[in-house]
């Protein structure tokens, strides 16, 4: 695993293999070690600054899908939302139990995030129940309450699964189009993960998308810099480098920067940088 001239680990990376665009990571797959748990932990702790560089520093996108959903879907609360900086998850919580956003609990906050990303990926109220530990009604009335305020994003929904459905394809906002083979299939289960996919594929195609744009112009900016720094890795919506002590600000303003503005959206793209002696570190 580790290669003998470079004493370093190589992942190799796929540009086609998943449906989405997303990068995939194989021998061994770096895209894959848990972040919260303790042998995750552990394990990012092993990845260290090669010789001649002092940090690793992820740059990583906030909510970006969420913030795509926005976009596309030109929904005035979620719009409202992230043009005001506020806590989307928070903010999405007041909609749903009818509360001012200063009342909204803890525990409130992590259902209507469950809720934000379920919907995302067409969530069933049998699939929050099952998530959230809450009864299949209580999970449909998240739902519909949900629909009833976000009705731009329920619109979006519905437009695409039509779409889809003449179209026999989606793409995402560069274009980038996946066939639905099975969008008029007669068979449910099969019809069914097809309207699901119409709906999340511009999304989370167009994350993949944003991302390695972003990859591109941060590889040719450090270049055109001479800077040392150097891309290492990508982590589905994170850039991981290594970089010298004396570059660390200016080459943290520079990926922050790209990364914010790889995409002209209706919301700002947002992205966190985050710095440590090894990759645990950085999170």
């Amino acid at each position: 695993m580790i290669n003998p001239v470079t004493k370093r680990i190589h992942t190799h990376f796929q540009q086609t293999v998943t449906v989405t665009g997303r990068l995939s990571s194989t021998e061994p797959n770096l895209q894959n070690i848990p972040v919260r748990t303790e042998i995750g932990k552990r394990m990012r702790a092993m990845f260290v600054p090669g010789d001649g560089y002092d940090l690793l520093m992820s740059c990583d996108y906030s909510q970006v899908e969420l913030r795509i959903l926005a976009h596309i879907a030109q929904d005035q609360l979620l719009l409202d939302s992230f043009a005001k900086g506020q806590d989307v998850h928070a903010r999405t919580a007041a909609e749903v139990f009818g509360l001012p956003l200063d009342e909204v609990s803890s525990e409130m906050r992590s259902r209507a995030k469950a809720v934000n990303f379920g919907i995302v990926y067409g969530i069933s109220d049998y699939g929050l129940s099952k998530q959230l530990g809450i009864s299949r009604n209580e999970a449909g009335q998240y739902i519909e309450n949900y629909f009833k305020r976000y009705t731009g994003v329920k619109k979006y929904m519905e437009d695409m699964v039509i779409k889809a459905k003449k179209d026999g394809y989606v793409s995402t906002l560069f274009g980038r189009r996946r066939y639905l083979p099975d969008i008029n299939n007669n068979n449910f289960n099969l019809r069914s993960f097809a309207e699901r996919t119409a709906i999340n594929t511009p999304i989370q195609g167009t994350a993949a998308d944003v991302i390695k744009l972003a990859m591109i112009k941060v590889q040719n900016a450090l270049a055109e810099g001479n800077f040392k720094s150097r891309i290492l890795l990508q982590v589905h919506d994170e850039l991981v480098l290594e970089v010298c002590a004396h570059e660390k600000e200016q080459v943290a303003e520079l990926v922050k920067n790209i990364m914010e503005r790889t995409v002209d959206l209706s919301v700002p793209l947002l992205a966190d940088v985050a710095y440590g002696k090894n990759w645990a570190e950085t999170k």
